[in-house]
Parts: structure tokens; C-alpha cells; sequence
């Protein structure tokens, strides 16, 4: 009786320092996150003695202000999806959607493709495991459309460069993209194009759910770990993306963009130029951030950075392990299309 005693206080004693040492980090987050701009102020324009004016105090100040806010966002919003993302595995999300048929399974894949976003390198395992779970093919496609391209990065990023009202439209359009672009490629009826032995392939056993049995302690070491291994993955994305916007931000003229890129053909310029290169949403989003501000609309800004984000080269050459060629073309030709759409959808309303 005494001995559990002991042990419930050491539990509570243990619990209350942990949610301590998460109170003081939160804490120091946002307080690196108000200082931020200050800092770079008085950093380059006082120290350095930089005109704010000019094209190289403009470019100094964006890429230093920029990879601090981009770097204090990544870690915070990392961090807390990994926490959220341990309650909900891949094995679970498959069974909420197996059995499901097209429509109101379109909706399901894409909307959980937001909440349990997963890499490229999962994209096989993944495509195989649904199919082979009985969920439609249409609907995996809505869930490996929505995964990277509405993702948790893209989403504090919008938020904290363009406010909430983009960062809707963003999530709303990809949202539709996903639902859209897996129904037309359902309907299609492609099976014939996935490799053979994706059908073949039989689920033995009862699945085991990757995320129960964790304790807090586990998950906020899995956190831990997911912040070190993001960052290491991004950051030379994040420094070119960055460095690039920099350079556009400070050095570009706005009037060239005003003339060459706002007209109607400003969007498929963009998905044109796009859908070539990869990059993730913290790479690419520095960059989106300099082009609007040279003048782009940001419907064509929106559309490029989708493109670049949803049609990941690694993702498709990993995927033609299961898809033949024909299926990957579809696919490509499919998405590009929704983005081109709403990204002119976008450019009207605003």
C-alpha cells in the first residue's frame, strides 16, 4: 500500500515536471517568435548600418527575418503534429477507409490526407496497403493527392506569411483538388494500370496499431525526434528556397512581373513551370512570398506552389513501382488540371 503510494507520487512528481519543461518551451517559442522582427531590425539596419530602402538591406533583412520566423514555425508546428499524428496510424487510417465507396469516400481519403499527412517515401507502402485493404483506387489517390499537398507545414507557413484568409483558400483548394481529381481518375476505371501484383497482395493477420500502448513521454520523444529529422531534411531547401526569395525580393523589378506574369496566362505559366520541380512547402513558400510581393496574384502564386508541392518527382518515381506508365501520365495530366483551375478560380474571385 505505502509502495504504491511512493510510486503514484514519483508519477505525478515526473508528469509535473514534464508538462513544466513544455510550458517553459512554449513560452520561449513565442517569445523568440515576437522578437523576431525587431531583432533583424535593429540587427540590420542599426548594426550593419543597411538602407531599408535599398535592394541590398531589403534582401539582407527578408532572408535573415525569414529563415528565423520559417525555422521557429517549423519546429512548433512539427512538433505538435507529430504529438497529434502518434494517435492516428497508417493502419488506422486505412481501416477507416476500407469498404468505403467513391463520393463519400473521395471526401474521407482527402480529409484525412490533411490530418495524417505522410512523406513521399511512404507513398508505396501506403498505395499497396489501401488496395490491398479493398479501398477503391480513386479514393487512395484523393488520400496521396491530399497527404503532401495540404499539408501542416504549408499551412502554419500560409498562416503566418498571408493570413488566414489565403490560408482557407489554400486548404479549400486543395481540398477540391483531392476530391476532384481521385473521383475523375475512380471513374476512369485505371485498374488495368496498376501493376499486377498490388491485387495480389493479401493483409494476413489483424493489423497492429502503431499508435496505441504510447505513453506522453513517448510521444513527446517522438516529437523531439521528428523536429531534428524534418529540419535536417529541409533546411538546404529551406536556405535555397529562401535565398532565391531574397534575391527576388530585393533585386527583381516589380514592373516585370506586373507586365509578363498577371495576365490570364500567369496561372499555367506557373503549373508549367512547376509541376518540373520539387521542392516542399518550406523550400518553396520563400519564394512564393517574394513573387507576391513583385506583384503575382495569388491565385498564380497558390497554383505554383501546388504544382511544385503535389507533384513530387521522387513521389512519381517511387509510385512506378505500382502504377504503369499510362496510369502516372493520367495522374500528372489529372492534378495539373485542378490546380490550373483553381488557381484561375482564385485569381477571379480576388
Amino acid at each position: 500500500m505505502r509502495h504504491a503510494a511512493t510510486l503514484d507520487a514519483r508519477s505525478a512528481g515526473h508528469g509535473l515536471r514534464r508538462w513544466t519543461y513544455v510550458g517553459a518551451a512554449a513560452l520561449c517559442w513565442v517569445t523568440l517568435y515576437q522578437l523576431n522582427l525587431g531583432f533583424w531590425n535593429w540587427v540590420v539596419f542599426d548594426v550593419l548600418g543597411l538602407d531599408p530602402e535599398s535592394r541590398l538591406g531589403g534582401s539582407v533583412h527578408f532572408f535573415f527575418y525569414d529563415i528565423t520566423k520559417i525555422t521557429l514555425l517549423l519546429v512548433g508546428v512539427i512538433f505538435i503534429v507529430t504529438v497529434l499524428r502518434s494517435f492516428m496510424s497508417v493502419e488506422r487510417t486505412r481501416a477507416l477507409l476500407g469498404g468505403r465507396r467513391e463520393g463519400v469516400g473521395n471526401v474521407a481519403a482527402a480529409g484525412l490526407g490533411v490530418i495524417t499527412p505522410f512523406c513521399s517515401c511512404s507513398a508505396v507502402p501506403v498505395f499497396i496497403g489501401f488496395v490491398a485493404a479493398g479501398v477503391p483506387l480513386g479514393v487512395t489517390l484523393s488520400f496521396l493527392i491530399a497527404s503532401p499537398l495540404v499539408n501542416e507545414v504549408a499551412i502554419v507557413l500560409l498562416f503566418g506569411l498571408f493570413g488566414w484568409q489565403t490560408t482557407a483558400m489554400y486548404i479549400a483548394g486543395g481540398m477540391v483538388i483531392a476530391i476532384v481529381a481521385g473521383t475523375v481518375l475512380g471513374r476512369l476505371h485505371l485498374e488495368r494500370w496498376v501493376e499486377p501484383f498490388v491485387f495480389q497482395t493479401t493483409l494476413r493477420g489483424k493489423p497492429v496499431d502503431s499508435s496505441a500502448g504510447l505513453s506522453w513521454d513517448d510521444r513527446l520523444t517522438m516529437a523531439r525526434e521528428e523536429v531534428a529529422s524534418i529540419l535536417r531534411k529541409v533546411w538546404p531547401y529551406l536556405l535555397v528556397g529562401i535565398g532565391v526569395g531574397a534575391v527576388i525580393h530585393g533585386w527583381l523589378p516589380a514592373d516585370w512581373f506586373a507586365a509578363h506574369a498577371t495576365g490570364w496566362w500567369g496561372v499555367p505559366l506557373a503549373v508549367l513551370i512547376g509541376v518540373p520541380l520539387y521542392s516542399n512547402a518550406a523550400g518553396v513558400l520563400p519564394l512564393v512570398e517574394a513573387l507576391h510581393d513583385k506583384g503575382l496574384p495569388m491565385g498564380t502564386v497558390l497554383a505554383f506552389m501546388m504544382s511544385v508541392v503535389a507533384l513530387s518527382l521522387p513521389e512519381m518515381i517511387l509510385l512506378r513501382r505500382v502504377l504503369k506508365p499510362r496510369l502516372i501520365a493520367t495522374y500528372f495530366g489529372v492534378v495539373a488540371s485542378s490546380i490550373l483551375v483553381i488557381g484561375l478560380l482564385f485569381n477571379l474571385m480576388l
